[in-house]
């Protein structure tokens, strides 16, 4: 049994008029054709380009959004395992260390003043808890030519140098003050920041 009745055929003429192909005629067909296929083969890998772009920019874009919080996080991690160290060392190490150095700081002094304003008399007035440490000072070093005199109106880590009219003042407490007052200004700063951001 045939199935030729199911297929249709070319060969037959429709409507009276026989098809016909001439070579030119094909190769045109065969051009626009090739220019269809090649402009929508061109659009898709122009769309899909511009999709890959987007997505990486995309990507991108999330990858240092996550980069700059991962990066706020460690910084405020390391502040705030930083801040109780800080407060350790204001307020037990730098004082013990200010105790230390007060002798050489004044005797420092001393020295710069002898050699600026010559063989003055000096008095050094400091708090009862620093005349004794000074008064080792001035037994080690007689060619000061300095007396020692008490002041209770002066704290801790305060001394006055009196020369004649002049007064030069040593304030560690002062200092150490200023630096404690300064660390915690920076995180009460920072944290500040970190709230309103």
């Amino acid at each position: 049994m045939s199935i030729s009745h199911l297929l249709e055929d070319f060969d037959a003429v429709r409507d009276g008029h026989e098809i016909t192909l001439t070579d030119v005629s094909l190769e045109d067909e065969r051009l626009a054709a090739f220019e269809t296929g090649y402009r929508a083969g061109w659009d898709d890998a122009v769309e899909a380009q511009a999709g890959d772009a987007r997505r990486i920019t995309a990507d991108l874009a999330q990858n240092l959004q996550d980069l700059s919080f991962t990066y706020e996080e460690a910084h405020a991690a390391v502040l705030q395992a930083l801040r109780p160290l800080l407060a350790q060392v204001t307020s037990a190490v730098l004082p013990r260390l200010a105790q230390e150095s007060l002798g050489p700081r004044v005797a420092g002094m001393l020295d710069e003043l002898a050699r600026d304003q010559g063989r003055r008399a000096i008095e050094i007035a400091a708090s009862p808890d620093d005349a004794t440490r000074l008064a080792h000072l001035l037994e080690a070093r007689p060619d000061l030519g300095a007396t020692l005199a008490e002041d209770d109106t002066l704290g801790p880590g305060q001394v006055l140098l009196r020369f004649g009219e002049a007064e030069h003042e040593i304030d560690l407490a002062g200092v150490l003050a200023g630096i404690d007052a300064a660390i915690h200004g920076f995180f009460d700063q920072t944290q500040q920041g970190k709230t309103s951001a």
